[in-house]
């Protein structure tokens, strides 16, 4: 009651996040629906698994845009005298994953309803059967199968959204706000292992695509098949580029800081140093996610129709939800340096300065990140241009 009585007095653009949260939900459902409504009219297809396994891509990002939101709720934020009314950080917690379940419930609740009649299973067939194919439309569901995979979202989002704000760090701490020139960010250590694993899931794909016959990498979407050693190296790729991103991002902010920086460059520098576990993970999510749809239309750009109906919603939702969740995650970055940015202003630092430094920080992880995400893609598109 308290989570939905806090969601009915939320800012507006808070409930349009937990929107966005509901709808990305509900399509990722519908791909779960979808994959188990294949199996069952297909049971002697050897594709049905990897359908199922591609449908965790859009779900991981679903999870990590949930997770994203439930730390930028302000319902969720630790303020002063809320332990004293049973509000601690325990409890903070349990609320933000109740509203996370509701609201990725709510999507599960709306895909499935969807699927139904998609499917001709309420209302009749609409538009004259066109998605009977890929639904598996004529073909019972195990009710309890349909309904295990729709709480896949809700559980997970619900638990990782707990666990995050459990371990969530004081966000009145920091460092800006000390009297000296504080020093800077410790380097994140998951660089090496990041590269390692980049390096690795390369590997793996281009030593898959050397074994495969015909497409070496077919797309859900289109009834093919995809071999599970390419599936396995962009998991690895993406993993990889997910660690090392805190590292690259610390690395950008030590270059701003580098021949005698001035106030913007030393601002700038120091705030990426700061923040680079924070926006860095994100950060190489995206790039991950924009490599695979760069390699994907270098593999299918010619194609008359390339991608299927589910490939394209999966794509959507991949790269809608790393994409919202960077947004979000800036915006939390922005909240938790607002009063040092306050400060400054006190101390009559102009406000182009903040503009400026920000601006530089943009450039700067683009100027790193762009030509990261391009020769990422081209490594992982040349083995399977065949």
């Amino acid at each position: 009651m308290l989570a939905l009585r806090l969601a009915r007095g939320s800012h507006p653009l808070v409930l349009v996040r937990r929107l966005l949260v509901a709808a990305a939900s509900a399509g990722v459902g519908f791909l779960l629906l979808a994959a188990l409504g294949y199996a069952s009219a297909h049971p002697a297809s050897s594709g049905s698994v990897l359908r199922l396994l591609w449908c965790f891509v859009p779900l991981a990002a679903t999870v990590q845009f949930a997770v994203a939101v439930a730390r930028t709720d302000p319902s969720t934020r630790p303020r002063p005298g809320l332990s004293s009314v049973g509000l601690g950080p325990v409890r903070l917690s349990v609320l933000a994953a109740v509203s996370t379940a509701v609201s990725t419930t709510l999507g599960s609740m709306a895909a499935l309803l969807f699927f139904l009649h998609l499917r001709g299973d309420l209302t009749g067939m609409p538009f004259d059967g066109g998605a009977a194919e890929f639904l598996g439309a004529g073909t019972p569901l195990p009710p309890a199968a349909a309904l295990m995979l729709l709480a896949l979202v809700p559980l997970a989002s619900a638990t990782a959204s707990a666990l995050a704000l459990r371990s969530r760090p004081d966000p009145a701490r920091d460092t800006f706000g000390s009297e000296e020139l504080p020093a800077p960010a410790p380097a994140p250590t998951g660089l090496p292992w990041g590269v390692a694993l980049t390096a690795a899931g390369l590997a793996v794909e281009a030593y898959a695509s050397r074994e495969a016959a015909g497409n070496p990498f077919p797309l859900p979407g289109r009834f093919d098949a995809t071999p599970v050693a390419v599936l396995i190296g962009w998991t690895l790729t993406a993993i990889g580029l997910a660690m090392a991103g805190p590292g690259l991002t610390h690395l950008c902010g030590k270059a701003l800081q580098a021949v005698r920086p001035g106030a913007v460059r030393l601002l700038a520098g120091r705030v990426l140093m700061d923040e680079a576990r924070r926006i860095g993970r994100p950060l190489g999510v995206v790039c991950a996610v924009l490599a695979a749809a760069i390699a994907a239309a270098a593999l299918y750009g010619g194609d008359e129709r390339p991608y299927g109906p589910l490939t394209a919603l999966g794509a959507v939702l991949v790269l809608g939800c790393t994409t919202a969740t960077l947004l979000t995650t800036a915006l939390e970055a922005k909240h938790a340096r607002a009063h040092t940015a306050q400060a400054l202003l006190r101390m009559g630092a102009p406000a182009s300065t903040l503009r400026s430094a920000t601006a530089l920080r943009a450039g700067a992880l683009l100027a790193l990140f762009a030509p990261l995400t391009w020769v990422i893609a081209q490594l992982a598109a040349l083995p399977l241009a065949k």
